[in-house]
């Protein structure tokens, strides 16, 4: 099949099957597939699957993901043999995610085994204890490393020997796992690395004991099986003989609900495609997660997952999504990692995350002696605790059609919207943009309160009490019988709004940033018809102080940008930098609004360098609180 009959092939499979488009995040560092079709053999594949048994189990689709759908919360946990050093090894700290540990201090597989495999002997670990910690955290599903990157099998393997029966402990912690999710009621699942072995001496990924394509030193590039198709029969061989016969044995020794696979840019497509495949012959029901197949825009898996971490979520068209942020910034236990994020973090990223359709599957890393980090427990504790108040307004909600909310977000189930209120107003009122409804009731979820409210034309306001029920997020429901949205965002008067660009109108080839913190930008924003914008309202005239918060590819990029406020154009120019910083503020203008409909754009005049800026936000800030004198927040 040549190029062409194979693009006009997928256009009318895409078509005829309604496959949506997966946003791929160019940022994360674990690195994606370029896009293309390399080889004759994920040509065949593709055309088989889109044609046979990937499209029949489509048809299934939405009844395999509506236990998924409705839970919106779940625990991931990275743990193995790695866990026990806790991010340091020979007396030096590691840097990045410590399940890592192998590759990052290209540790020989030998002294790997010897130190850390044999001597294994997590005594204190608990299974009932883990998901009775997961089940009081308000999560509904539960997923563990069944084997990561290192190779290393953590539950006893007939299909492949490199497995617990080589450790002290000598016990399956995955059986008792799975006899734990079932006591409580928890789908299970398990995370396997198909992809990337630095064990098995067929697979990608080490290049410091064998000098196997897919390392750090990327041996004959990212693509290897396009200059080193020798190779191609040893990763068939690795996924012939220890990735798919373990899943495999995984799926028939402990049936669980999920997979979760990952880094998939380390095989050719159709090496993915035929794991994906095996997994449907015997388990059409598993759900299994974006990360094993996907090309251009195709994702062969159930759901998209978003980047690793992020703080701020790319809005997302497909209807199932999951985001992984984890406690600190490593995903096995590192002694070392002590940037624990708050409860109150988290309660809103599952909010934010909720409120535009996804779900949230938050990480922890236990220790290698089998337990949890006490600050690791105390964030499940106090994000359970709210969740058990609150929870009706995360599980089984929607995301609605309202315009952003300067104080929030709002979820939506059957005839109730939820405020989640994340910024209280210090003038006691709440006003809802764009939302005219019938209300029935307005209360606050976690005290029961009923709230005075009154529709103002496109919104609706409510008085609430002077003293915040809960400064995580309070939730508001609202009961009603109709609304309609009107979908300009309301800017606040008397406070500061930002427009990220992830929630702007666009156009041109921008690439959404990943997301995560000082990430959440464009980038590649190299013509000067490429434009940002946001339509707005105000109910009232007010004075701003207009600013774009950026970052830059390179220091020493400079440019000048222009902004468009109806009628009116004003310019900033920006200088290049001795060090690039994580988020830099350019200051456009003083600006009076008037009352009414506004249309804000941002486009580029001329730049030097790589590209213009990467934005995040446009701030406006009321002039009342840039001079320092309004007090309220």
């Amino acid at each position: 099949m040549d190029i062409k009959t194979l693009c006009i092939f997928f256009a009318f499979v895409c078509f005829n099957l309604n496959i949506s488009a997966q946003q791929i995040n160019k940022g994360d560092e674990q690195g994606l597939e370029t896009g293309k079709l390399d080889l004759h053999q994920d040509s065949v594949a593709v055309q088989e699957a889109f044609t046979g048994w990937w499209k029949n189990s489509q048809q299934s689709l939405e009844d395999r993901m509506s236990w998924f759908n409705d839970a919106k919360f779940g625990c991931f946990v990275h743990w193995g043999v790695y866990s026990t050093a806790g991010g340091e090894w020979n007396g030096k700290v590691v840097t990045g995610y410590s399940e890592h540990l192998m590759r990052a201090k290209r540790i020989p597989l030998a002294e790997y085994k010897e130190k850390l495999v044999t001597t294994f002997n997590p005594v204190e670990f608990d299974a009932d204890e883990w998901m009775r910690t997961a089940k009081d955290a308000g999560m509904r599903y539960f997923i563990i490393t069944a084997k990561h990157h290192d190779g290393f099998a953590m539950y006893f393997s007939d299909a492949y020997s490199y497995d617990m029966r080589l450790t002290k402990y000598n016990r399956d912690p995955m059986k008792a796992l799975r006899e734990a999710a079932r006591k409580y009621g928890i789908k299970f699942g398990f995370y396997y690395s198909h992809a990337f072995d630095w064990e098995d001496p067929d697979a990608p990924g080490n290049d410091w004991d064998y000098d196997n394509p897919g390392g750090d030193k990327l041996l004959h590039g990212a693509n290897w099986w396009n200059n080193y198709p020798a190779f191609l029969p040893h990763a068939e061989k690795y996924v012939t003989e220890k990735s798919i016969p373990q899943i495999i044995e995984l799926i028939q020794n402990y049936q669980p609900d999920i997979l979760w696979f990952d880094t998939p840019h380390k095989l050719p497509l159709y090496e993915n495609i035929r794991i994906l495949k095996a997994i449907r012959e015997i388990a059409p029901d598993i759900v299994v997660n974006g990360r094993l197949a996907r090309f251009a825009e195709n994702n062969m898996g159930d759901y998209l997952n978003t980047s690793d971490r992020a703080a701020y979520f790319f809005p997302v068209k497909d209807k199932y999504w999951e985001s992984i942020p984890t406690t600190n910034e490593s995903y096995g236990y590192s002694k070392y990692d002590r940037s624990h994020k708050s409860p109150a973090y988290f309660i809103r990223l599952l909010s934010s995350a909720a409120a535009k359709g996804g779900n949230i599957l938050m990480n922890v890393g236990p220790m290698g002696n089998g337990k949890w980090d006490e600050t690791d427990v105390n964030i499940f504790k106090k994000v359970g605790e709210w969740l058990k108040i609150n929870g009706e307004s995360i599980y089984g909600t929607e995301r609605t059609t309202l315009p952003v909310q300067n104080w929030g977000v709002v979820t939506k189930k059957d005839n109730t919207l939820y405020l989640h209120v994340h910024q209280w107003p210090a003038n006691g009122k709440l006003t809802v943009g764009g939302l005219n409804a019938k209300i029935k009731q307005a209360k606050i979820i976690s005290t029961g309160k009923k709230l005075k409210y009154k529709q103002l034309d496109k919104d609706l306001q409510i008085d609430l009490p002077a003293v915040c029920p809960d400064t995580a997020s309070t939730v508001i429901a609202l009961s009603v019988d109709e609304y309609r949205v009107y979908p300009e965002r309301l800017l606040d008067s008397q406070s500061i709004n930002n427009l990220l660009v992830f929630d702007s109108k666009f156009s041109g080839n921008f690439i959404p940033g990943d997301g995560k913190t000082y990430r959440n930008y464009f980038s590649n924003w190299k013509d000067s018809d490429q434009t940002i914008s946001w339509t707005v309202r105000l109910l009232k005239p007010a004075t701003f102080r207009v600013s774009i918060d950026y970052n830059k590819e390179r220091f020493s990029d400079s440019g000048t940008v222009l902004l468009a406020i109806d009628k009116k154009l004003y310019e900033a120019s920006y200088s290049s930098g001795t060090k690039s910083l994580p988020v830099e503020t350019l200051e456009f203008a003083t600006v009076k609004l008037d009352a009414g409909t506004h249309v804000i754009t941002l486009k580029g005049k001329d730049y030097e360098g790589a590209q213009w800026m990467r934005p995040m936000n446009l701030t406006l800030m009321t002039e009342a609180i840039a001079s320092g004198a309004f007090s309220g927040r």
